[in-house]
């Protein structure tokens, strides 16, 4: 009979490698096989042991669906070599990757697996920025939308991102950096107030973080200097951040 090994889906977290959860980092260290993304740390990377075979897993545009099937197909070939797999997500593997389609070929191999959760970007770029999501003062609720081209702007998603920022409350946009000129004219075009405070952050975590202040009618000039990833957070709570001396 095959021998079987076992699969950890872990979240490395928002890109600072200290940011890792205890049992993450333990996954890394203990993994025969490591299949990692695109932007997770070397110095993450260099605590796997000198006999683990690691793998840069990391999507080139326009194959992802390609090379998502190969990653199952190796996270399922190599733990029925009876090896430990550490497939290793950036920030936490069920927020805007494919963490879900992974498990479920693994389910349906009947390759045992565990989510090992992470700390997203969502929350951890607004965080180290100074910015709360939720303040009692200012809005005790949040969405979270993907800004890709995926979701148009006539989506329910976006539809409840707009009727949130009415009331006063916080919009985090992941994957947005290259449409926060479209995002923020579909908005005010739509109702929302063109002061609306916010904060397009990129590096999150890291020391040379960079934060960008504005409001969602010029947020795209104030923010054409950065670079991807970065993350946008709009509403009233991005008034009570501030830019400070930077993660350490």
């Amino acid at each position: 009979m095959t021998p079987t090994g076992f699969v950890y889906i872990v979240g490395a977290g928002p890109g600072n490698p200290d940011l890792i959860t205890v049992k993450g980092r333990r996954c890394v260290r203990q993994a025969d096989v490591i299949l990692h993304d695109r932007l997770i740390s070397l110095d993450l990377l260099a605590q796997a042991s000198s006999k683990a075979i690691v793998i840069d897993a990391g999507k080139r545009f326009g194959h992802e669906d390609e090379q998502q099937a190969a990653i199952h197909t190796l996270m399922i070939d190599y733990a029925r070599q009876g090896n430990i797999v550490c497939r290793l997500k950036g920030g936490d593997p069920f927020i805007f990757g494919r963490g879900g389609e992974e498990v479920a070929v693994l389910k349906a191999a009947q390759v045992p697996y565990e989510v090992v959760p992470g700390v997203s970007s969502f929350t951890a770029a607004p965080a180290t920025a100074g910015i709360p999501l939720t303040h009692r003062d200012y809005t005790h609720g949040f969405l979270v939308i993907a800004g890709s081209k995926s979701a148009a702007f006539d989506s329910a998603e976006w539809l409840a991102a707009r009727d949130l920022l009415k009331a006063g409350g916080t919009v985090v946009v992941l994957m947005g950096l290259a449409r926060l000129d479209a995002i923020g004219s579909s908005l005010v075009e739509n109702g929302c107030p063109a002061t609306t405070p916010a904060v397009a952050i990129a590096r999150a975590t890291w020391p040379d973080e960079q934060v960008r202040l504005g409001t969602i009618a010029n947020i795209h000039k104030e923010a054409a200097d950065l670079t991807s990833p970065a993350i946008l957070v709009m509403g009233k709570v991005v008034g009570f951040g501030r830019e400070g001396p930077g993660p350490t």
